[in-house]
C-alpha cells in the first residue's frame, strides 16, 4: 500500500485565534502564527534568527478544535496545505497565501500537557461490545456445519 503524505508545518500562535463563519456556515479558525528560523555554524550551534510570520486558518471540526484548545503562544504542528489567493490593496492586486490547517495540535516537543483518554476508553469498551454483538449476530446467520463423511 502507497504511503500517503502531507505538507506539513509547525510554529507558534503568535496572535489571538479568532473565530469567524463563512458563506455556508462553517466555522472558520484564523491566527497569524510565527516560524522559528536558525542558522547553523561551522561549531555544530544554532544561532536564532529573526521568525517569519504567515496565516493560518482551519475549518469546521478542525477549527472548533483548534479554537477550544490552542492559544497565543502555543508551539503546533499542522498538516494541511498552502491556498493562494489574490486580495485587493490600496487598489492593488498583491498576490497571498495561507497554510489551510486539515489537522493541527501542539508540538510534543515543545509542550507539556496531560492526555485525557477517559473518552478513547469509552469508546473502546462501546466499540469492543458492538464487536462482539457483531460476532454473535454473524454466527448466528451461519448455517450450521455439517460432515459430509458423518453424514450429520
Amino acid at each position: 500500500m502507497e504511503l500517503h503524505t502531507h505538507q506539513s508545518l509547525s510554529g507558534f500562535i503568535a496572535s489571538e485565534p479568532q473565530r469567524t463563519v463563512t458563506e455556508n456556515r462553517d466555522t472558520r479558525f484564523y491566527a497569524r502564527i510565527g516560524q522559528p528560523h536558525f542558522r547553523r555554524e561551522d561549531d555544530g550551534s544554532f544561532t536564532p534568527l529573526e521568525p517569519t510570520f504567515h496565516d493560518l486558518v482551519a475549518y469546521r471540526a478542525t477549527a472548533e478544535r483548534a479554537l477550544a484548545q490552542l492559544a497565543k503562544g502555543d508551539s503546533f504542528i499542522a498538516e494541511g496545505y498552502i491556498h493562494t489567493f489574490h486580495k485587493e490593496r490600496n487598489g492593488e492586486l498583491i498576490e497571498r497565501e495561507e497554510f489551510v490547517a486539515t489537522k493541527i495540535g501542539h508540538d510534543l516537543v515543545r509542550t507539556d500537557y496531560e492526555v485525557d483518554r477517559s473518552r478513547r476508553q469509552g469508546r473502546t469498551a462501546e466499540r469492543e461490545a458492538m464487536s462482539d454483538q457483531r460476532v454473535t449476530t454473524l454466527r448466528a446467520m451461519q448455517p450450521p456445519v455439517r460432515s459430509v463423511a458423518l453424514g450429520f
